[in-house]
C-alpha cells in the first residue's frame, strides 16, 4: 500500500457483481481493445452514486438483469504495473430477479455468460484482470461482509459536523 501512495496513484474506484446460479456464475463477455474477454458485470462508480447503486446499474447495462446485492464479497487492489492505471473493486454477492429481455446491452458486451469456477478457470487467458477469478473464489470460500461495511456519508452531514467542530 506505501508504494501506491508514494507513487502518488490514486486507484479508480470499480465495483462488480457476483452472481452463482446452480453452480455457475455470471460473466459478460467483452469487446476490449480488439480482444473478447471475460468480467463480472462491472464498472465504474458515477458521481453521485452510491456503491451499491453503482453495481445494481452496472449489472443491469451489462446483463438486463436487475441485480440485489445481498453481501459484500471483498474489496480488491490491483494494478497493470508502473505506470498503468490501478483499481480499487468493491465486489458483491447478490441474486438477479428480473431480466429485462428486450433492453440492449452497454456497448462492447457481447454476451452474457453464466459459467462454473473450473470452465472459468480454462478461460483464465480471457480473464479481464485477476480479480474476476478472485471474487469467484473468494464468494466460494465463503467470505460474506454486510453492504454497509464501506459506510457512504452523505455531504450535508459532513457540512452539519463540520459546523460543530468550528
Amino acid at each position: 500500500m506505501a508504494n501506491i501512495q508514494e507513487a502518488g496513484v490514486r486507484p479508480e474506484l470499480t465495483v462488480a457483481a457476483v452472481i452463482e446460479r446452480d453452480g455457475c456464475f455470471m460473466f459478460v463477455e467483452e469487446q476490449i481493445r480488439g480482444r473478447l474477454l471475460i468480467n463480472q458485470p462491472a464498472g465504474h462508480v458515477e458521481p453521485g452514486e452510491t456503491l451499491l447503486q453503482a453495481v445494481s446499474r452496472e449489472t443491469l447495462e451489462e446483463t438486463a438483469w436487475t441485480f440485489v446485492p445481498e453481501s459484500m464479497v471483498g474489496i480488491y487492489l490491483w494494478s497493470r504495473g508502473r505506470g498503468q492505471p490501478t483499481f480499487l473493486r468493491v465486489a458483491y454477492a447478490g441474486r438477479c430477479d428480473q431480466h429485462h429481455e428486450h433492453r440492449a446491452l452497454d456497448t462492447g458486451i457481447e454476451r452474457v455468460l453464466w459459467l462454473s469456477r473450473d470452465e472459468l478457470l480454462a478461460r483464465t487467458s480471457q480473464l479481464r484482470s485477476p480479480m474476476v477469478l478472485r471474487a469467484v473464489d473468494d464468494y466460494l470460500a465463503g467470505i460474506r461482509h454486510p453492504t454497509d461495511l464501506i459506510r457512504e456519508i452523505e455531504p450535508a452531514q459532513l457540512l452539519k459536523r463540520a459546523a460543530l467542530i468550528a
